[in-house]
């Protein structure tokens, strides 16, 4: 057998297996957003068992509590928990390839704290008590909170090459951003301080059929909008000159990024108030699985494990300390630190 026959048969054999570790990947994840959408809809105060969850989700046993509790509260909720952890796989996972950094994300980039202020703001000086604050408000105002939050963000980078101070940065334009609605908070009606109070620590509860159709079309447009993105995604990882001479409009790639970045980032923000860790751990933990980098595959993967993971840890947060709920940024932070401190501890043992 010649050099280029073994070449190619190797080649062959490499790309077989990494197709069958993908499949394995994707099976199992989709194995476990099943188990996770079950769960979520079976346990809780009032239990319901598996056999009744299709007929009352088929329009059955419509009297019962069992189906009013689903239909009216669990389903809208474990949708928006999918949809929004999703979401922010996405945008941790574009704003990572964005800044060529490990632990970007937009909680930690404090693009999330940067939403929530925006939405203050609207809902406390202008709205105040006379008006209603609608989900398209709340998710214009996020967005544009966001877009000015990371606006920061690349005026920094633009100056400060070092990963670490760029994180340090956006670590303390989170800050201020959350030091500002605390005051905003202060000079509230209670209702408003109520509202605000629970949506600020991170929370899938409380939502509705409407915003969850609402968020499925912002979340849609914006997962295959980054899906078309795939190909410059995986020629900007090389870095911006390979991304150029592979055609790439680096100008406009990093516009479209910061774009679809910040709608992501805000829906989550709008909907469910800033969830910590998840943007920054997924995306590490779709690749690390996948043992591949390559953003066709990466994408999906991202999403799927998104989640999964918000899915859990919401379980997690409503049932662990029954009836007291906890805040999800809570649960999500106890999985997802522990992730980020992996990635670095694994970065500095490769610089070493």
């Amino acid at each position: 057998m010649t050099r280029d026959a073994r070449r190619d048969e190797a080649t062959e054999t490499y790309g077989a297996g990494r197709s069958t570790r993908a499949l394995c990947v994707f099976g199992g994840l989709i194995a476990l957003l099943t188990i996770a959408l079950v769960a979520n809809l079976c346990i809780g105060t009032v239990s319901v068992p598996v056999e009744q969850m299709l007929p009352i989700l088929m329009g059955k046993f419509q009297g019962e509590t069992a189906y009013q509790v689903i239909w009216n509260i669990r389903l809208p909720r474990l949708c928006a928990a999918a949809l929004l952890g999703g979401a922010l796989g996405l945008a941790g996972l574009l704003l990572q390839t964005l800044f060529a950094n490990p632990i970007a994300g937009p909680y930690i980039l404090g693009i999330s704290n940067g939403a929530k202020l925006a939405v203050a703001v609207v809902m406390i000086l202008i709205l105040g008590d006379t008006r209603v604050m609608s989900s398209w408000m709340s998710l214009a105002a996020a967005f544009c909170g966001s877009l000015a939050a990371m606006a920061a963000v690349l005026a920094v980078s633009r100056k400060v090459r070092s990963a670490s101070t760029l994180v340090i940065v956006g670590v303390m334009i989170g800050y201020v951003c959350s030091a500002a609605t605390d005051v905003l908070i202060t000079f509230a009606s209670d209702a408003n301080i109520a509202n605000l109070r629970n949506w600020s620590l991170g929370s899938f509860s409380g939502i509705n059929g409407g915003q969850v159709a609402l968020m499925a079309i912002v979340v849609a447009a914006g997962s295959a909008a980054t899906y078309l993105l795939a190909k410059p995604l995986g020629a900007y990882q090389l870095g911006e000159a390979y991304a150029e001479s592979m055609g790439v409009n680096v100008r406009a790639f990093r516009i479209a990024v910061i774009i679809i970045s910040s709608v992501l980032a805000s829906c989550v923000t709008a909907f469910a108030g800033p969830i910590s860790f998840v943007g920054v751990a997924v995306p590490h933990v779709a690749r690390r699985l996948l043992k591949t980098s390559r953003p066709r595959v990466v994408i999906p993967a991202a999403f799927l494990t998104g989640s999964v993971a918000c899915l859990l840890c919401d379980l997690i947060a409503r049932t662990l300390f029954a009836p007291v709920e906890m805040s999800v940024s809570t649960v999500t932070a106890v999985f997802g630190a522990p992730v980020v401190i992996w990635v670095l501890l694994g970065r500095r043992r490769q610089v070493g």
